[in-house]
């Protein structure tokens, strides 16, 4: 017979039953021994490739009869096997004993190497490549070789297109199993796994250990390479990929490469506008999990990252890693240019427009320019009148939420920057730097006309316009036309006869910014105007102007009053 020519007996005769337990039948292929002539004679059909047992529903082929009875179960949707704790039911017992295992938190399986523990030997198997760096499972098409081979078979895919996992409510095609269990849930909106620690609740179990990391701080993979270790698998092998600079997947459309195929799937949603998460709460839409789980904490003002320095928290990791430079004081990001340092690269981009001169974002009204898009956003509300921030107090609204938080300092009272020669308070820090300049008698602007200099920009440009005589803001009421904007809204409170700006300690109002101020000054008794010869200090500007100072020549007088020109 074709067995008994593949097979060798040792030392007894072929008909003596295997009652010692010694192994007894050999392959004459392999070498390897059996206590049974069944079992050799299953074995020889790795070498034969013979599968005589037949699925009469797929027409799929095994070795052994045992093995088409398990698959049988993928049709008819048995699961013999239940858990006793929790009720969840299984086809094969060694899933029922795998599973099991997560109860009891049993680890049998234990690495020699890094001495870490796992649930199943096939794990261990697996983890253990990580020490070896072996890949057993090749690529017949492009060679890429991987640790396992369900990995390789997911790989073939890209090179077969072939998406053999479909969703029954939306007709959405999958490469993998657990994407169609996942993007199920998108469809239920289950979440089942929950965390002991806080409560949070994942759709995924992976999504739930990789959490639980969160709590322990572990970060079990180990770069051997560079001594790098990481919370998440998919981070460690991108990071391992920053060694050998390989990128297996590539984009069909625009030919850009990816360490994996997960952020190919992700960046082809750039081609396809294709954003299948959805928030159940305002119906806005991500390209995304990750975008959606980040969103969702707005709803719920989830903060899960803390700060171990001053227990501030954050929605976002990057936002933690931000915020944690200000205790470190690094500034990572430099220009090549100046040398000036960053906390954010973000910064540093637009910092080296300066440099550049670059200004990418354009208005599509007016065609002006600008650097940042937040100034090219602000810019666009004047052609649109939008005023999106609202003030609580007096319901005043503001296109520019800087603006905002500035005008709130009229109801509050606060005055956060402080001068340092003489003690006068501010509101904004640009007042401050311009107060500055009384004692430093800076004067940064220059006129190219007649070479006055100022302490503001602003007032360089007020003068500028007394050359060319040009009065470009015209008040739709009266026809008054002015050289500057904020001379016609003044204006324009005569015809509307608001007063905007409220004393809170005696109820007068004014029309005028700088009448409030030095009404203001009324009550604190704080003198604003300084004689920078003296030091003598005035509340109102014109009593600084009439002050002729006796430190000071009589024909310097006129350049005094100049002086208080240009600081008001």
């Amino acid at each position: 017979m074709k067995s008994e020519s593949r097979c060798r007996y040792l030392g007894k005769s072929p008909q003596t039953p295997a009652a010692t337990g010694s192994k007894m039948y050999q392959c004459s292929d392999c070498g390897k021994s059996f206590t049974h002539q069944s079992v050799l004679r299953q074995h020889q059909r790795i070498h034969t490739g013979e599968r005589p047992y037949d699925c009469s529903q797929c027409g799929k082929s095994f070795t052994q009869i045992y093995t088409l009875q398990r698959h049988n179960r993928i049709h008819t949707g048995e699961k013999p096997y239940n858990c006793g704790q929790c009720g969840k039911t299984f086809a094969y017992q060694s899933t029922l004993q795998q599973h099991e295992r997560l109860h009891t938190g049993e680890k049998p399986y234990h690495c020699g190497q890094c001495e870490k523990s796992f649930a199943y030997q096939s794990t261990l198997r697996q983890h253990e490549r990580i020490h070896t760096g072996e890949k057993p499972y090749y690529c017949s098409q492009c060679g890429n070789n991987f640790t396992r081979q369900s990995h390789l078979q997911r790989h073939e895919r890209i090179h077969t297109g072939e998406r053999p996992y479909h969703c029954g409510q939306c007709e959405k095609t999958f490469t993998r199993e657990s994407h169609l269990k996942r993007h199920v849930l998108i469809h239920t909106g289950q979440r089942p796994y929950h965390c002991g620690q806080c409560e949070k609740n994942f759709s995924q179990e992976s999504h739930l250990q990789q959490h639980q990391l969160i709590h322990t701080g572990e970060k079990p993979y180990h770069c051997s390479q560079c001594g790098k270790r990481f919370r998440d698998q998919r981070a460690f092998h991108s990071h391992q990929q920053s060694h050998t600079g390989q990128k297996m997947y590539q984009c069909s459309q625009c030919g850009k490469c990816f360490t994996n195929q997960g952020n190919l799937q992700r960046h082809e949603r750039v081609h396809t506008g294709e954003k299948p998460y959805h928030c159940g709460q305002c119906g806005k839409c991500f390209t995304s999990q990750g975008n959606l789980q980040r969103h969702e904490r707005v709803h719920t003002g989830e903060k899960p990252y803390y700060c171990g320095q001053c227990g501030k928290s954050f929605s976002q990791q990057r936002h933690l890693q931000r915020h944690e430079l200000i205790h470190t004081g690094e500034k990572p990001y430099h220009c090549s240019q100046c040398g000036k340092s960053f906390t954010r690269q973000s910064h540093l981009k637009q910092h080296e427009r300066i440099h550049t001169g670059e200004k990418p974002y354009h208005c599509e009204q007016c065609g002006k320019s600008f650097a940042y898009q937040s100034a090219l956003q602000q810019h666009e509300r004047l052609h649109s009148g939008e005023k999106p921030y609202h003030c609580g107090q007096c319901e005043k609204s503001f296109a520019c939420h800087s603006t905002l938080r500035q005008h709130k300092r009229i109801h509050t009272g606060e005055r956060p920057y402080y001068c340092s020669q003489c003690g006068n308070s501010f509101t904004h820090q640009s007042h401050l730097q311009r107060h500055e300049r009384i004692h430093t008698g800076e004067r940064p602007y220059h006129c190219g006309q007649c070479e006055k200099t100022f302490t503001r920009e602003s007032h360089l440009k007020r003068h500028v316009l007394i050359h060319t005589g040009q009065r470009p803001y015209h008040c739709g009421q009266c026809e008054t036309s002015f050289s500057q904007e904020s001379t016609l809204q003044q204006h324009q409170l005569i015809h509307t006869g608001e007063k905007p700006y409220h004393c809170e300690q005696c109820g007068k109002r004014f029309r005028d910014q700088r009448a409030f101020h030095s009404h203001q000054q009324s009550h604190t008794g704080q003198n604003a105007y300084l004689c920078g010869h003296c030091g003598q200090s005035y509340r109102y500007a014109n009593s600084l102007r009439r002050h002729k100072c006796s430190n000071i020549n009589p024909s310097d007088h006129k350049t005094q009053r100049q002086n208080v020109e240009s600081v008001r």
